[in-house]
């Protein structure tokens, strides 16, 4: 029995040993609960204000941050701002440096305009005063003459052969005045018309320049070539005719021309190149300048030909008499003029055309030279192939055959002792056949007096037989 004493009223009273249990219990359970629900708040409280501290200092850092990237932002502006600033004087620069340079150029034209008219001029008006001298040479000479004849008329009695003469002399004059007058005229116009031509040649020329860049012009001649082969390109049904845009072997060319059988097959292929160059270009280039980069470009490709459309050297005439074959440096390659793009084209393809049948059987014959090597390649593997297997077969049934041997050997060697081991029983055997009670007791007294007593003991126990 537990006493449990009232904290009120001080009274002691005795309960048993489970009510106790139950009491404290309960109490136990009470405080521990309220141990609970108070550790509860303090862990929800400190909880609370962590979050709080974490988002206070993410919220600080969030703000630092962005503070970072405005002043970036910002920088980045200014840069930009600056760099902008930059290039837009940079650009006003170059474009005022290319207006002083085509203004330099336009004088330069009109000096050389003015130096040329004022050339043509000259030799025109020299040729104008030596035809008129001639002419006046002519007049003084047929007058002097004509006053001969009118003083021989005088001295002599006029005769109508003499008027004929004279009248035949008048009207020569007439006839070399009229002469001289229309050449004179006809000079003139066309020395005229040739000034004129001159004059628009060059405005468009002028204007032609000042429209066109370094670029604009070398494509100039690339959007011609272009243009051509579209016009007639409903002619070359199964052809491939772009730009090569292709740049990984580190060059290329201009456009690749191939074209195609209703087979598939390839009939010829064509790497063109493009050049044109500005008249005012310091340094001039020449055709041979590209030759070696065609070629490269050719064999990257895997073209057949390789031509260079060109410009340059406008004033040589072993390029402007035709088509320039060059194969004697590099191999299938030609140099043309603009108006030899499409006849360089057709002449090769219908080259390429009469050859395609024998590229068929030449390709027929490759392929049965290939299925051949093939052929063999194929019988070498299976020689090599089948020598291994048999020499590896060789090798095991050659180990099979030496360990047989080894097998053959041990098992002599088992017989011989089972021999041996037989041998041994067999004259054991007799050993035990031989041995007599005799034999045993022979040199032993004490086992012969007890097989005797058993041997007697015997004979007396054996019962009596009837008389």
């Amino acid at each position: 029995m537990n006493e449990i004493q009232c904290p009120k009223c001080n009274t002691v009273f005795q309960i048993s040993e489970t009510d106790y249990q139950q009491v404290v219990k309960q109490i136990r359970n009470q405080e521990f609960e309220k141990e609970i629900k108070l550790r509860e708040e303090q862990y929800q409280k400190n909880e609370t204000n962590a979050i709080k501290l974490l988002k206070a200092s993410f919220e600080k850092k969030m703000i630092e941050e962005l503070g970072k990237k405005d002043l970036e932002i910002h920088d980045l502006k200014e840069s930009l701002e600056a760099k902008e600033e930059q290039t837009k004087y940079q650009l006003e620069m170059q474009y005022h440096s290319e207006i002083s340079k085509k203004e330099l150029e336009i004088q330069g034209l009109k000096g050389k305009l003015e130096t040329v008219e004022e050339r043509t001029k000259h030799q025109l008006e020299k040729q104008y005063h030596e035809q008129i001298n001639l002419k006046a040479l002519e007049i003084k000479e047929l007058q002097t003459r004509i006053q001969v004849k009118e003083k021989e008329t005088e001295l002599v009695i006029k005769d109508t052969v003499m008027e004929k003469e004279i009248n035949s002399l008048n009207h020569e004059l007439k006839l070399r005045e009229n002469q001289f007058l229309l050449e004179e005229k006809t000079l003139k116009e066309n020395y005229e018309e040739k000034l004129k031509s001159k004059e628009e040649q060059i405005a468009y020329y002028k204007d032609f320049k000042a429209r066109q860049s370094t670029k604009m012009i070398g494509e100039s001649l690339e959007q011609h070539c272009s243009n051509e082969f579209n016009k007639l390109r409903p002619l070359f049904k199964n052809c491939y005719f772009e730009k090569d845009n292709d740049i990984r072997p580190g060059s290329k060319g201009d456009f690749i021309y191939r074209d195609f059988d209703e087979d598939g097959m390839e009939i010829t292929s064509i790497m063109f190149e493009m050049k044109n160059e500005a008249d005012e270009t310091a340094t001039k280039h020449k055709n041979e300048d590209f030759l070696k980069e065609l070629d490269k470009d050719r064999r990257m490709k895997n073209c057949e030909y390789a031509v260079l459309v060109t410009l340059l050297e406008i004033d040589n005439e072993y390029y402007n008499y035709g088509i320039v074959d060059v194969s004697h440096k590099y191999e299938k390659m030609y140099i043309i003029r603009p108006q030899f793009f499409i006849p360089l084209i057709t002449l090769i393809r219908g080259i390429s055309v009469n050859s395609l049948k024998y590229k068929k059987e030449l390709q027929i014959s490759q392929n049965q030279n290939i299925d051949i090597s093939h052929f063999e390649e194929n019988m070498n593997s299976f020689k090599q192939a089948f020598g291994r297997n048999y020499r590896l077969a060789s090798e095991k049934f050659q180990k099979a055959i030496d360990e047989i041997d080894k097998t053959i050997t041990h098992l002599q060697k088992t017989k011989e002792a089972l021999l041996s081991s037989e041998n041994n029983l067999r004259l054991a055997n007799n050993k035990v056949e031989e041995l007599t009670i005799k034999k045993l007791t022979n040199h032993s007294e004490t086992m012969a007096k007890m097989f005797e007593n058993l041997k007697n003991q015997k004979v007396t126990n054996e019962p009596v037989k009837e008389s």
